[in-house]
């Protein structure tokens, strides 16, 4: 195999590759915006849309489960808000655990750290504002 040939090889392979994570990488952010964003009922009334079309259900069969799926989705919208603050909570643990062996200014900085993230997950609509941790940690 001569160069010209390898290097247009790898070439290929290496844009394949970033075409794949690319890919990737906006679908998921697709999906992320999608549902993270979506209140219980906008989530429930997708649902009986997608049920309705790709299950061929009658009205009479979706007066039925109508009520299943609104159940469904706010339960959903529970669990996802519970599993953010418990994740949360496990990172302000992990992070007051941490405080002993950091300098100070290394606090600072982690401080700052925790401040960027939770105006990101507000910003987003993954967490609702909260007051900054107490400054004894």
């Amino acid at each position: 195999m001569n160069n010209s040939l390898r290097w247009k090889l790898i070439l290929v392979f290496v844009l394949v590759f970033l075409a794949g994570a690319a890919c990737g990488f906006f679908g998921a952010l697709h999906v992320h915006h999608f549902f993270a964003r979506m209140d219980s009922g906008a989530m429930a009334q997708h649902l009986k849309h997608r049920l309705r079309a790709e299950l061929k259900l009658t009205p009479e069969q979706m007066q039925k489960i109508s009520p299943i799926i609104d159940r469904a989705a706010s339960e959903l919208k529970t669990k996802r808000e519970q599993t953010m603050r418990d994740v949360h909570e496990i990172f302000e643990q992990a992070h007051r655990e941490m405080q002993p062996f950091l300098t100070p200014e290394q606090r600072t900085r982690l401080q700052e750290l925790e401040k960027r993230h939770r105006h990101l997950l507000h910003r987003h609509g993954l967490m609702a504002p909260g007051p900054p941790p107490s400054p004894e940690d």
